[in-house]
């Protein structure tokens, strides 16, 4: 019996005019009236390298990143793709192209690549704990306003799975919309009557909400908030529903890396992070310029 996917489509690429457009408007926020500081340099115009040298060990992702931010004007040599780790010293790319323009976008690409890769490194961390068990770990709609496909695409990149991508793609039903319906079974009809091919997940805290779910037929349920025990008894009960074998689910609420261990015997499928783009820490990346001989 095929399992219930949450969201198939899984940001392995994103598309490639949409990454250009958002980093000239980057460039654009980032210098409106030109680069004053690098307008003032005599050699602006030299011919030089720019290295992007991990400063820290990551995961790297952003390989459309760089290509987007000097690719048109310089010539980018990449030693890594997304998903490969790399070790503190080591070159992630050469930059060539000429010193102003490099240094005129130097900082809009080591922001976006040192939060990325930081999301990818944290991401990798919980997906080499889950995989033996079979589990995944997912994003949330917890992202940066403006960077959600960027931040979705590092989380594929360090092997977590995408949620749902935002709100037209998929359905939660969470607390606050249950406190304004009186029924689980009738909001679930609605929704189905909109969109008969969507999946439906339900966050549940207390068994007449699970009960009232599996009734309704959702496909996926939530687990909000619930210590590795309780989780296990709430799956237990999904499974023995009928046709609960294919529904997926996930706990979410608290789990880090530090306790994701005590959840590991829990039948959960995915344990959904939202620390994994609202709280990362950023790799750490410089860029060194070395003169054309």
């Amino acid at each position: 019996m095929q399992k219930t996917i949450l969201n198939p489509d899984q940001l392995l690429k994103l598309p490639q005019d949409w990454v250009r457009e958002q980093i000239h408007r980057f460039l654009q926020e980032d210098a409106p009236a030109g680069d004053l500081t690098t307008a003032g340099l005599s050699d602006q115009a030299r011919d030089v390298t720019g290295q992007l040298i991990a400063a820290s060990e990551m995961i790297f992702a952003g390989q459309q990143i760089l290509e987007a931010c000097f690719g048109e004007q310089c010539v980018v040599n990449l030693f890594f793709k997304d998903g490969a780790q790399v070790q503190p010293g080591e070159i992630i790319a050469e930059v060539k192209g000429l010193a102003g323009t490099i240094l005129t976008r130097e900082r809009v690409a080591l922001n976006l690549l040192q939060r990325l890769c930081g999301i990818a490194t944290t991401t990798r961390q919980y997906a080499q704990i889950l995989k033996p068990y079979d589990m995944v770990v997912l994003d949330t709609r917890k992202t940066t306003p403006g960077l959600r496909l960027f931040e979705k695409y590092a989380v594929a990149a360090g092997g977590g799975h995408n949620h749902r991508l935002n709100l037209s793609t998929g359905v939660l039903i969470k607390d606050n919309h249950l406190q304004l319906t009186s029924s689980i079974g009738d909001l679930v009809n609605n929704i189905r009557a909109a969109n008969p091919q969507v999946v439906i997940e339900l966050e549940v805290e207390e068994l007449d909400q699970l009960h009232a779910g599996l009734e309704a037929g959702c496909n996926a349920f939530l687990l909000d908030n619930m210590e590795p025990d309780k989780a296990a008894e709430f799956v237990s009960i999904i499974r023995d529903y009928p046709g609960g074998e294919k529904i997926f689910v996930e706990a979410s609420g608290g789990i880090t890396l530090e306790n994701l261990a005590t959840y590991l015997g829990a039948g959960v499928d995915g344990i959904s992070v939202g620390a994994l783009t609202h709280r990362i820490v950023s790799a750490d990346i410089r860029l060194e310029i070395r003169f054309e001989s």
